[in-house]
Parts: C-alpha cells; structure tokens; sequence
C-alpha cells in the first residue's frame, strides 16, 4: 500500500509539480488549497505526511501544525513545512510549533523527494 500524502498549498504552480513528482513516485496525493481545508482533509483522510505551506489563507501552517499537535486524533501526523521563509527564526517557529521538518523555496525536486522518501522510510 502507497503511503497518503496532503499537499497543503495556495500555489497552483507548485502544487502541480508537487503532485506530478508524488504520484510518480508511487504516493497517493492530496491536494488543500487553505489552512482550513488542510485542517479537514487530514482529519478526514489521515495522511501519513502533511507538506505544509507556512502562508495560506484562512489558516497559516504554523496554525494548521500547531492545531493537529493539539489533537489527539491526528497529532502523529508526519510535517515537512515548506516556505519563502528561510531565516533561522523561521525555521525554529516552524519547528517549534511541531513541524517534524523544514525547507526551504524554491528547493530542488530530487532533495523534496529525497527528504519525504526519508520521513515515511522513518514512519
């Protein structure tokens, strides 16, 4: 069975390239547009990873992340937080509200894929 992935980005363009790069890698995709939907889609779908955009309306990442720590229901749920935002403050609120790791856009496609490769191999 393919492990469940939820791209969680406002981005059309990057969730595009996103899921054309998991769904060959053998993933099943998801898509959110909005904090909100991210929200809803893990809770309904229980994703084994979450790539996260930190901006997105309604709900940014650091909230959507630090809602799913709060719930017991969903709080194992694997987060690779992706954003613009790339100062070392950056990076530790993103960790800080739980995300399990950070990158940094624009990123290269082959260390994405290595580094969620990584985070399931560990799950």
């Amino acid at each position: 069975m393919s492990h469940k992935i939820l791209i969680a980005d406002d981005e059309p363009n990057i969730v595009v390239s996103l899921k054309y790069l998991l769904e060959r890698g053998g993933y099943q995709v998801l898509v959110a547009r909005d904090g909100q939907e991210a929200i809803d889609a893990i809770r309904r779908e229980r994703p084994a990873l979450v790539l996260l955009d930190v901006m997105m309306p309604k709900k940014s990442g650091h909230e959507v992340c630090a809602e799913l720590r709060a719930d017991e229901a969903v709080r194992d749920t694997l987060v690779l937080m992706l954003s613009a935002k790339g100062r070392d403050t950056d990076i530790d609120k993103g960790l800080g509200v739980g995300a399990d790791a950070y990158m940094t856009k624009p990123f290269s496609t082959k260390e994405l894929a290595a580094k969620v490769a990584e985070m399931l191999g560990a799950a």
